[in-house]
């Protein structure tokens, strides 16, 4: 019992053997505290110096050889104690440091069809918050269509999540701009021979941005709130500037 004590205390296995062994001694050489823990010789001499180290042990000379003796128990709980002090102390710059880093962007890779799927999903987390982006008919010519019409998008719309969209022109999104309003989205095309988007981007949440390139099956998550909002601006300075689509568009 006291040697998993010890452990939970910080002291590694071996240091605690060597430990209760000493402190049953009283104190004692090498070679005696080598028998009574049952280590290997040379490995007690590494143990001793970790304890003397951290206030555990000390050392005597007696006649000319090292006499070792273990410190009272008390100075375990004194030295958890500065360990505790210290921490507390320098606990508001980590917090500071940690806090630095929380707003620093966060960026997640994906490959391959599944992992693409799992980007999709993560936009459905977030319920009745607008899912803004810009899309091409990629996710329809080089992704799973079956994936994007029956699942996603269902789950989307049974989810309330509204979407602002941007297309470049073609028959497809032609035709997928005239179920609009039983689709949850309003979407405004653009014409091909002006803009093409050859990745997907989706901004969502308060502070998350997917991109998704579907010819090279790969994907991004970034979390950052100054790049959402930012690219957020650039979709509604967009938005504004572009006409509504003609449903007739050809």
């Amino acid at each position: 019992m006291l040697y998993k004590n010890l452990i939970e205390a910080g002291f590694s296995e071996k240091e605690a053997k060597v430990y209760l062994a000493l402190l049953e001694l009283g104190e004692g050489n090498i070679a005696k505290i080598t028998q009574k823990s049952g280590i290997k010789r040379a490995t007690v001499y590494l143990e001793i110096e970790a304890l003397k180290n951290k206030g555990y042990v000390s050392l005597v000379k007696r006649k000319g050889h090292n006499i070792y003796l273990a410190e009272n128990p008390l100075r375990i709980e004194e030295h958890l104690r500065e360990k505790t002090e210290t921490i507390s102390k320098l606990m508001p710059e980590l917090l500071s440091i940690a806090n630095a880093m929380d707003r620093k962007p966060k960026v997640r890779y994906f490959e391959g069809v599944e992992g693409i799927k799992d980007v999709y999903k993560d936009t459905l987390q977030y319920k009745d918050t607008e899912i803004l982006g810009w899309y091409s008919d990629d996710r329809i010519d080089f992704f799973d269509k079956s994936f994007i019409l029956d699942y996603y998008m269902q789950k989307r719309i049974a989810s309330k999540i509204p979407l602002r969209m941007f297309a470049v022109q073609s028959t497809f999104m032609n035709g997928m701009n005239e179920k609009d309003p039983k689709h949850l989205r309003q979407m405004k095309i653009i014409k091909s021979d002006q803009f093409f988007f050859s990745a997907e981007i989706n901004l969502y949440s308060k502070d998350k941005i997917a991109i998704i390139a579907h010819r090279e099956n790969i994907a991004l998550i970034i979390e950052s709130k100054k790049i959402h909002d930012t690219l957020k601006s650039i979709f509604e300075i967009m938005w504004l500037s572009q006409p509504e689509t003609n449903k007739t568009l050809s």
